[in-house]
C-alpha cells in the first residue's frame, strides 16, 4: 500500500531541548530529524519529511518566522502532503495556532503540538504528542478543521485551544466548548462534525503594531494616553470581568477609538464579554457607545493575532464577522 505523505517541521521549543552539562538549565539543541528518530513507528504510517526551521524558544517567535513557516506549509501541501505537523515550544502556542488558524485554507490538517518536559527528562512527553500529531494529520476525519493543537492525547481546536498551567502535563485546555476530539487506542475520535471557518488572504502589511494592555485594580492611564503618539495601530484590552474598565481608561479609550481600533475581551480567561448587561461607566454599554468593540468569546491574546491580521489584509471593517459575541 502507498504511504501518504507528512511533511514535519520543527521550530524549537522544551520539545527540543535538553541540558547540555549537568545543572544547567535546558535550551533547544535537538533537531527535527533527531526528534522523528525517537517515534520509529511513524514510517510505518507515512511517507515522512521533516525540516528544522528553527531552535528557537517559542517566546522569540514573531509574525514574521511564522508566515515564512506558513510558506513552508503550503508549499508541502502544493507537493502532495496529506498533513502537516509543526513542532514548537508551549509558551505562545494558542497563539501560534491561531495566526496559522485565520491564514490556512487548505483541507489537510495543520496539527501543532510540543512538550512540557525536555527531551532528556524522565517520562519526556514530546515523542508521544508527535506520534499522537502525526495521526491526527493523516486521519481522513481531520480534514476541513483548519489548525489543531494536540497535546496529552486531547485535540483542541485553535480558536479555543489556552495554555492553562505553567508547568503540569496537563497544561492545554479549551473553555467551555472542552477538547475537539481525543485519541484512543490510536484511533482519531471526534463527537462533531467540521464546522465553517473564516480564512483571511495573507496579510501585504506586517509592519502594524497592536498595544496590549491590561487592565488593573487602580491602574493609571499614562501608557493609554500615549498610545497614539507612540504610533500604535490598534489596541486590545484585557478588561475585568465582562469587558469593563474604570471610568479614566474610558475616558482615554474615548480619545483613542476615533483614531484606531479598539477591542475589548475578557481577562478572566473564561466565558465571553457582555454587549448590553451593565451600563455604568467604563462598562461594556459604555465602551460600545464611546466606539469600543467587544471581543465575545475571543481571548484577549487571539484578539490582538487577529487584529494584527486584519489591519494587515486591509480588512478591519471586517472585524465584527470574526468576533463571536454570547
Amino acid at each position: 500500500m502507498d504511504l501518504p505523505k507528512l511533511a514535519i517541521a520543527a521550530l524549537g521549543g522544551t520539545v527540543s531541548m535538553q541540558a547540555c552539562n549537568a545543572g544547567e538549565g535546558v535550551i533547544p539543541t535537538v533537531s527535527g530529524e533527531t526528534l522523528l528518530a525517537s517515534v520509529p513507528e511513524l514510517t510505518t504510517l507515512a511517507r515522512v519529511t521533516v525540516e528544522t526551521l528553527g531552535l528557537l524558544p517559542s517566546a522569540s517567535l514573531d509574525f514574521g518566522f511564522l508566515l515564512s513557516a506558513l510558506s513552508w506549509a503550503n508549499a508541502q501541501i502544493m507537493q502532495g502532503a496529506a498533513g502537516i505537523v509543526i513542532t514548537q515550544g508551549t509558551d505562545t502556542l494558542e497563539e501560534t495556532a491561531t495566526f496559522f488558524d485565520y491564514l490556512w485554507d487548505h483541507d489537510e490538517p495543520l496539527v501543532l503540538t510540543g512538550a512540557m518536559r525536555s527531551a532528556n527528562q524522565a517520562g519526556a512527553d514530546g515523542p508521544a504528542n508527535l506520534l499522537d500529531a502525526c495521526r491526527v494529520a493523516l486521519a481522513e476525519n481531520s480534514r476541513q478543521r483548519g489548525v489543531q493543537v494536540v497535546m496529552n492525547g486531547q485535540i483542541h481546536s485553535a480558536n479555543a485551544v489556552r495554555k492553562t498551567d505553567s508547568l503540569a502535563l496537563q497544561a492545554f485546555s479549551s473553555p467551555i466548548v472542552g477538547p475537539a476530539g481525543l485519541l484512543m487506542e490510536n484511533t482519531v475520535n471526534y463527537p462533531h462534525l467540521p464546522v465553517q471557518r473564516r480564512v483571511l488572504p495573507l496579510p501585504q502589511l506586517t509592519t502594524q503594531k497592536i498595544a496590549f494592555l491590561e487592565a488593573s485594580l487602580g491602574a493609571d492611564t499614562l501608557l493609554l494616553e500615549n498610545i497614539l503618539e507612540l504610533g500604535y495601530d490598534g489596541l486590545v484590552i484585557a478588561g475585568f470581568g465582562a469587558g469593563h474598565v474604570s471610568g479614566e481608561w474610558a475616558a482615554a479609550i474615548e480619545t483613542i477609538a476615533r483614531k484606531i481600533p479598539v477591542i475589548v475581551a475578557t481577562r478572566t480567561g473564561s466565558g465571553s464579554t457582555a454587549q448590553s448587561t451593565y451600563g455604568f461607566i467604563g462598562s461594556e454599554m459604555d465602551l460600545i457607545r464611546k466606539g469600543a468593540s467587544m471581543a465575545g468569546f475571543l481571548c484577549p491574546r487571539k484578539t490582538r493575532i487577529l487584529l494584527w491580521l486584519l489591519i494587515g489584509c486591509q480588512q478591519q471593517d471586517e472585524l465584527a464577522r470574526f468576533l463571536v459575541q454570547n
